[in-house]
């Protein structure tokens, strides 16, 4: 894989005529006029959070025309707000402005908001615009990409929403200066997960980059960004709305997502969450016989070196985590289907873990 300019690129995710692109470089949010072309009227209404605000609101005002009709929204921060509440303060305020069916919604904030403005559009007037501008590297590199949208539920993460593309996605790598530490790494789970489940020239990339990008490199951030999201929009033009490959990009998820939920939204990350469901996939696949243990050491140490936890919490039991793993999505006919690997690079979709080899590879993780 050739190295990476920090320079603006420019991807597209091919779903014939609901294309869209993905901008990627230094600078962007601040051009002027730059949403300009994605809009589908001159109603726009900017969505954000109360920490990005602050920080990002008046570039993202700068990069729409000056004829736009432009309403902003601030709400609170942070997982827990990832509910339908939050979102029917979206839908007020857009009736409350009178918007109507060709208005836009703009994105700007981390994975919550994107996911919450996106289910908003989706059903506001029977679907309308919106436009992802992803703050975080988590969702530079996931959940901005792919239309999947939606809140959580007390009993399970993500469980109401729909598949709702963008019109554009714009990420400015400039925002990852004001990035938290723990943010960073929590968006590092996601970029590692490609290398794992897709491209093994990544992965080994991905070792002797890691000290470069927690130390927010441009240029090995934009290379990591690029390469990720290629590789999503490549497995979400295969498979929009999850019947087959798409589900691959869960790997780590249905382990990860007992752990949110179960911890409560917001206590952990959903990158540390994902990135400790991960090794449980990754350990169990060596169970199973398809990895070696000089891979699980491998990929231990790739997580490690990402700053990610290792360990399940340690008031999780069996049970609690086979309670919500119960309610994943994927599963079918009652059928628990995980996402392991048949070698690191490539990934599969299974339904047949002996439910005794799964509790007690569950019992036996480690606990912190």
């Amino acid at each position: 894989m050739s190295e990476t300019s920090p320079g603006p690129r420019t991807l597209e995710v091919a779903l014939g005529s609901r294309s869209y692109p993905i901008q990627i470089g230094p600078g962007l949010l601040g051009e002027p006029g730059a949403l300009a072309p994605y809009l589908a009227g001159s109603q726009v209404m900017i969505v954000t959070n109360a920490v990005v605000a602050p920080l990002y609101l008046e570039r993202c005002r700068a990069a729409l025309p000056a004829s736009a009709e432009v309403r902003e929204l601030v709400l609170p921060d942070g997982e827990a707000t990832k509910t339908l509440e939050s979102v029917s303060r979206i839908w007020d305020a857009l009736l409350e402005a009178g918007f109507n069916r060709r208005c836009t919604l703009v994105a700007l904030g981390g994975g919550v908001i994107g996911d919450m403005v996106g289910f908003a559009a989706a059903c506001y007037q029977r679907g309308v615009a919106f436009i992802q501008v992803p703050t975080t590297l988590l969702a530079q590199v996931d959940s901005s990409v792919g239309g999947k949208t939606g809140v959580n539920h007390p009993l399970g993460k993500n469980m109401i929403g729909a598949f709702w593309q963008p019109r554009a996605v714009l990420i400015d790598t400039d925002t990852l200066a004001t990035l938290p530490p723990r943010e960073l790494s929590a968006g590092l789970a996601e970029v590692i997960k490609y290398g794992l489940i897709r491209d093994a020239d990544f992965l080994a990339w991905l070792e002797e980059a890691l000290p470069a990008l927690r130390a927010l490199d441009a240029a090995a951030l934009a290379r990591a960004i690029e390469r990720s999201c290629a590789l999503k929009a490549e497995i979400v033009a295969e498979d929009e709305t999850e019947q087959g490959v798409r589900a691959l990009l869960n790997l780590g998820h249905t382990f990860g997502h007992a752990i949110e939920a179960h911890q409560g939204y917001g206590r952990w990350l959903h990158g540390e969450a994902v990135g400790t469901g991960m090794l449980m996939a990754v350990e169990l696949s060596a169970r199973l016989g398809w990895l070696s243990e000089a891979e699980v050491a491998r990929t231990r140490a790739i997580l490690e070196a990402a700053a990610l936890p290792l360990a399940a919490p340690a008031d999780m039991a069996v049970e609690d985590f086979l309670v919500r793993m119960r309610l994943d999505k994927k599963n079918i006919d009652s059928r628990l289907r995980l996402i392991l690997l048949r070698a690191l690079g490539d990934a599969c979709l299974y339904d047949e873990t002996p439910p005794d080899l799964l509790e007690a590879f569950i019992a036996a993780f480690p606990r912190s």
